[in-house]
């Protein structure tokens, strides 16, 4: 059976795309129009073989896709209506909660309902997650990832993973760079420590890459509890020591590029996708792309020459 194919939200955040000139003008506009703003995108998938999407932060986020249409399930029918549907919402750091404050919790929670909540009525169960940043390389005192910090995060992963369990709703965490699910030995350390009934992972090809790492072992080592992934393409390794600050997202952005133009070996991540509870799902992402429909349909052709085992 064919996978159905998916790409993230900000995939169509390219000013280009808008006839626009920055990023804030598309986010205006968003506001400006939030109707508008969908259909745009909606129609536009109609060019293209992906009919799943994911909401993530804004302006492609759960209050966007409420202002436009009032209600989870008018959302969930104006993408019927075009053969679409949402496969998940993608939690972003600086639009929930922040994770190391330990009295967050009861709004950790919170959040993670609400959100849970919108994805159980529009028809999807999925809510994916990160860890918070790591601090800049060097920064005093020193911030240390360690089993101390992953147990703490361990716990809340719990918590939040029961909160939304509650509503049919998978929690799956995200392998961002620069945080502290990056690394390899991050990423297993955090799935060790955590429950597999409550807590899931979605690694991302990229991102893993970017860390030197090597996104196939990992999905090997994981498998059972990879209920989703992010298919995006990387050029080369990154600094690892980059200053992390509110600058972080651009300063990653010229390391990563559409499928097939990267470093990413397509053909061993497919295979490794293929075995996952997630292999019934290919979600490219491509940040900002200025051409959303080429970049798809050349992202769609790739996943399936990689999953067929052509050479």
């Amino acid at each position: 059976m064919s996978p159905r194919f998916a790409t993230d939200v900000i995939t169509f955040y390219h000013p280009g795309f808008w006839g626009l000139d920055s990023t804030e003008a598309v986010r205006e506009l968003a506001v400006r129009d939030a109707r508008g703003f969908w259909e745009r995108i909606m129609d536009t998938l109609a060019a293209t073989e992906v009919t799943g999407i994911e909401l993530t932060f804004a302006p492609g986020d759960v209050d966007s896709a409420l202002r436009a249409h009032g209600s989870p399930a008018a959302f969930r029918r104006a993408l019927d209506a075009r053969g679409l549907s949402v496969v998940s919402a993608f939690v972003a750091g600086d639009d929930a909660p922040d994770w190391r404050q330990g009295d967050n919790l009861p709004a950790i929670v919170a959040d993670a309902e609400r959100r849970a909540e919108f994805l159980a009525e529009a028809g999807a169960e999925l809510l994916v997650t990160g860890l918070p940043m790591r601090t800049t390389f060097g920064t005093r005192p020193p911030f240390f990832v360690d089993a101390a910090y992953m147990s703490r995060m361990a716990d809340i992963a719990h918590t939040v993973g029961e909160a939304v369990s509650r509503h049919g709703v998978k929690l799956a965490f995200h392998t961002e760079s620069h945080s502290t699910l990056w690394y390899e030995r991050d990423i297993d350390l955090f799935m060790t420590l955590t429950d597999p009934r409550y807590v899931w992972l979605c690694p991302d090809s990229c991102h893993i890459t970017l860390a030197g790492g090597d996104p196939a072992a990992v999905a090997r080592r994981h498998t059972p509890r990879i209920a989703l992934s992010h298919w995006k393409d990387a050029t080369a390794p990154i600094d690892t020591h980059l200053t992390v600050d509110a600058t972080i997202y651009a300063r990653q952005q010229p390391y990563m590029t559409e499928l097939g133009t990267g470093i990413v070996d397509w053909q061993a991540w497919a295979d490794a996708m293929s075995r996952t509870p997630g292999a019934d799902t290919v979600l490219i992402e491509l940040d900002e792309a200025p051409d959303p429909v080429a970049a798809l349909r050349a992202g769609t052709a790739l996943a399936k020459k990689a999953l067929s085992g052509a050479p």
